[in-house]
């Protein structure tokens, strides 16, 4: 049931909605027209948060939500589509030329449950990493300091790989967004941690897959660091190169597009090096992350 207890809030089973989460509800569903009812449906539910004691994304209700939004004409949900298929049938094409892998392509639905599995074994560490290098545009030649690994996983199936590392030690517009004095960022800068590998495997091909995960490492990133290296990271950056892609997958995820780096990168004091400007995305994992952030003995936050 829905009801509407004022014209700042909506209560649906159970859960109070301000007037700021129906505004983003509304925009998301604006912004992505394309989608079925039931992938904007899991959609809203990463950007909210809203899930099940066990972390199920509570699609049901957040479609019954969504239906009684647009009857009282705050949104318009996309028609909806004939039913198909539920699950992934064997795969019967060949295998991917690319990869040599059986081709995955279905909707996130008929997946198994898809989880991120962090990597610790010093066999996986080196299948990985080879994978990695082999797949990903950057390639990759190895981590180093804090860093943390995870294959993206649905049943037996991998399907991706993701690292969290170390932050970059300056970024002017991440910088200001924070507000911290070069003391607290000295300090604290441990706890700005990069998203500096995402990879979906190119055999791979399953609508809005990397928008799941993403909302997935944003709520047990703490805990798994936590687990890791013994303390809590505030927020997750990562750097996106707009000649290639567009972040799609990090704004439906609920990540925040900053503005760019400048293409200057410091190598040492007195020298630098050009590089193509990247955008800037960043997730906060707390609500007080920059107050945290600027938290250092004789430093206040601008």
């Amino acid at each position: 049931m829905v009801v509407a207890t004022s014209e700042e809030e909506w209560v649906h089973c159970g859960r109070v909605f301000s007037a700021a989460e129906i505004a983003e509800v509304c925009g998301t569903v604006a912004w992505l027209p394309g989608l079925a009812r039931k992938e904007l449906a899991a959609t809203v539910c990463e950007h909210l948060g809203w899930t099940t004691l066990t972390g199920t994304a509570k699609i049901s209700a957040c479609l019954e939500f969504l239906e009684r939004l647009q009857a009282a004409g705050l949104l318009t949900l996309p028609a909806i589509r004939p039913s198909s298929a539920r699950r992934c049938a064997p795969p019967a094409a060949p295998v991917d030329t690319v990869t040599g892998e059986l081709p995955v392509h279905c909707a996130l639905s008929a997946l198994a449950p898809v989880c991120l599995e962090v990597v610790r074994d010093a066999a996986l560490v080196a299948q990985w990493d080879a994978l990695v290098a082999r797949w990903h545009p950057l390639g990759f030649q190895g981590a180093f300091g804090y860093r943390l690994r995870y294959f993206i996983t649905a049943g037996d199936r991998r399907l991706g790989s993701v690292l969290l590392a170390g932050a970059a030690r300056a970024v002017a517009v991440r910088d200001r967004w924070i507000g911290w004095t070069a003391q607290a960022r000295r300090e604290n800068l441990a706890r700005v941690v990069n998203n500096s590998r995402f990879l979906i495997f190119p055999h791979v091909r399953v609508p809005h897959l990397a928008s799941h995960v993403l909302g997935q490492l944003a709520r047990r990133a703490r805990a798994d660091w936590l687990d890791h290296w013994g303390f809590e990271p505030l927020l997750l950056e990562t750097f996106v190169d707009p000649r290639h892609y567009t972040g799609t997958c990090y704004r439906a995820a609920g990540w925040q597009l900053l503005g760019a780096t400048s293409g200057r990168g410091l190598a040492r004091p007195g020298q630098s090096y050009r590089s193509t400007p990247r955008q800037v995305w960043l997730k906060p994992l707390s609500a007080d992350c920059r107050d945290r952030l600027c938290a250092a003995p004789g430093s206040s936050r601008p």
